[in-house]
Formats: C-alpha cells, sequence, structure tokens
C-alpha cells in the first residue's frame, strides 16, 4: 500500500512516538509509508533519521496552503490511504479533498466526545475509518454521533527492551545523580493540566517520613514547570524532585528507575506507562480514563482511585514489598509483550487500511 501520514503537531508526544513506531513497521512490511508533517517538528527530524520520506507542510497560510500541499501530494502520487492522526491534520486533508480520492482515517487519541459546528465534525464523517486508542476514546466517538461500524480501536504499541543488565541501570542512575541505596520514582509525561503531577507532590513529604531514601524524576516540560517546581520548593520536598524537562533519549529515564507512577486524569490510553511497564517496571496509576484497560489491579499493576490519588499512594508505599514489586514487573512486561507490542500495533492498524480500501 501506498499511505500517507499527516501530523501537525509542533512538538514530541505519544501521539508522535506511536507515529514513528507505525510509520517504521509499515516500511519493514514493504508498505510505503510518507509523512506529512510540519518542518521542525521533532517527529520531521526522527523520520528522516529513520529514511522515511518526509514532506515539510507550509507553517504561513496554512488554512489555504495545508490542503492544497495535501491535494497535489495525493494527485501526484496516488496514495491509497491518508492517515491523519491529530485534528488540524485531519481538517487539512479533508479540505484537500483526500477523502474523495483514498480512504482517510482519523485517529483519536483524547477520551473526550466530539465538540464543534456541524462543519466541524463533517471531517470525521468524511473518513472512511476512526481508529480510537481504547474501547473508552471508541465509545466517546460512537457518543459523538459517528457509526460503530466505522470506529475501530487499535491499542498504542511499544517496543519491549532487552532485560536490563545490572551495568546500564547502573549508568542510567549514575546519570541522573541517584545513589545505589536510593529508590527512584518516576512519571514522565508533559506539564499540562490533566496530567495530575501535583498529586506526586503531594504524597511526597509522607513518603519521605515513612522510607527517607526515596527521590522523584519528572520527565517532561510544559507551561506547568514552574508552578510545580514552586510547589516542590513549597512543600519543602525540592531536595528529592528532579525536574528533568524533555529529555530525548527517555529510555534512560527508564533505565534508572524502581518504580514508575501514572497519576493523569482522563487519558485515553498512557503511551509512556505503556513504557514503563514494557521496561518491566511496577506501576501505581491512578483508575481513569482508559488506564484499566491497560492494568489488571493487583496482577500486573496497581490501580489507585483517582480521588484520593495522593492518599492511596502514601498507604501503598508504607506496605511497600520488593518481591512483590518484581512480581509485578515481570507480569507488566509480559502483558506488553502479548497485548501491546509494536508489531501488534502495526498488523491492527494494517487492518483497518484493508477495510478502507
Amino acid at each position: 500500500m501506498k499511505i500517507l501520514h499527516v501530523d501537525t503537531r509542533p512538538d514530541w508526544r505519544g501521539g508522535q512516538s506511536q507515529g514513528l513506531l507505525l510509520l517504521q513497521g509499515l516500511g519493514a512490511r514493504g508498505h510505503q509509508a510518507e509523512l506529512a508533517v510540519m518542518e521542525g517538528n521533532p517527529l520531521a527530524a526522527r523520520a528522516r533519521a529513520a529514511g522515511i520520506v518526509v514532506h515539510a507542510l507550509p507553517g504561513r497560510l496554512w488554512p489555504l496552503a495545508g490542503p492544497r500541499m495535501i491535494r497535489r501530494l495525493v494527485a501526484a502520487s496516488g496514495f491509497e490511504i491518508v492517515h491523519a492522526h491529530d485534528p488540524h491534520g485531519l481538517t487539512a486533508a479533508w479540505m484537500g479533498g483526500a477523502h474523495r480520492h483514498a480512504g482517510l482515517i482519523a485517529h483519536r487519541r483524547i477520551a473526550a466526545p466530539l465538540h464543534g459546528s456541524p462543519v466541524a465534525l463533517a471531517r470525521y464523517r468524511a473518513a472512511r475509518r476512526l481508529i480510537a486508542v481504547s474501547r473508552l476514546v471508541a465509545a466517546k466517538l460512537v457518543e459523538s454521533g459517528m457509526a460503530a461500524e466505522r470506529v475501530a480501536v487499535v491499542y498504542d504499541g511499544v517496543r519491549v527492551p532487552e532485560v536490563l543488565s545490572a551495568e546500564a541501570r547502573g549508568a542510567a542512575r549514575r546519570a541522573w545523580g541517584v545513589a545505589d541505596g536510593e529508590i527512584l520514582m518516576g512519571y514522565v509525561a508533559q506539564m499540562v493540566p490533566g496530567k495530575n503531577h501535583e498529586a506526586l507532590l503531594l504524597a511526597l513529604p509522607e513518603m519521605l517520613a515513612r522510607r527517607p531514601g526515596c527521590r522523584v524524576i519528572f520527565a517532561g516540560d510544559g507551561p506547568r514547570r514552574a508552578e510545580l517546581e514552586e510547589s516542590a520548593r513549597r512543600l519543602g520536598v525540592e531536595g528529592h524532585v528532579i525536574f528533568a524537562g524533555f529529555v530525548s533519549n527517555v529510555e534512560q529515564v527508564y533505565r534508572a528507575l524502581d518504580l514508575f507512577l501514572f497519576p493523569a486524569l482522563g487519558e485515553g490510553l498512557g503511551s509512556s506507562l505503556l513504557e514503563a511497564m514494557a521496561h518491566g517496571l511496577p506501576c501505581v496509576a491512578a483508575e481513569s480514563g482508559a488506564v484499566s484497560e491497560i492494568i489488571d489491579d493487583g496482577r500486573d499493576g496497581v490501580l489507585i482511585p483517582a480521588q484520593g490519588f495522593a492518599a492511596g499512594l502514601v498507604r501503598i508505599w508504607g506496605e511497600w514489598d520488593l518481591g512483590e514489586a518484581a512480581r509485578l514487573g515481570r507480569a507488566a512486561r509480559a502483558r506488553i509483550a502479548e497485548e501491546f507490542s509494536d508489531a501488534r500495533m502495526v498488523e491492527d492498524t494494517l487492518r483497518v487500511y484493508e477495510s478502507a480500501v
């Protein structure tokens, strides 16, 4: 197949990571997958480095120039599928008439109903298939009036890394200045509303009172960073929190951790949670959004009610057992390999493409 992927986000998040994995997986299977993306987007650089053909979308006069460029690409190259990974990309593909010449696919990652005018909703109705990253997101699409037979659930997928050696783990911990006896907890997420970083900060003073040798690393940046740094100072825990900012090689964070925390609220799925589980980390997550589709509480992770997450985390921390943590980590890794691998994500997406053509 010839597939054009469209992504207009300016930053690097879970959706962009998934897009790159999908492009690479499609290429490995002999399909011609190309990318239309805003120049300067981290996804553009990483896709080029992976040998993927990248078409730079115009940043100026976007409402006119973007659809025009996609129209030209589809007409000239004969793409059978146009896969829009974000709402603005879907708008450009729709306005460019991609749905008249190819199977238009709309990817939806947000666990919220579709909003907007009839014209805004028309772009989703023009898509032959809508890919939802979870059952929860699929239900929201149907609730918004999309035909259930056009909605397919394709879970995000991640690569399961090799089991980490003691040397590699030690090197990662030294890179973050973490001592051998310390327990390092971590959270990988943009610092934006809904990610709920403050719940971890609120729990930390009591966690330190129970077990002094622990630290938290926040990997990610965003508009709430200054506010969260001030909260850490106000709570007196700033010396125990590493604000790492955006980490280009986030693998070095997962390698250093003893425990992964995921307090996010209302997530459509949770790419960083999948990554942590693939690394064999015990994970504690808020029971919110589609997280219960990933974690089976007590079997391969721990779920805490979203309301009162900080108090629940303190309670679990007081009872934390290293042997049980190791068991949860092994089960988490096995769950990802079985149900959330990148290979499975690519194959499930291909089935959606085939149904659309």
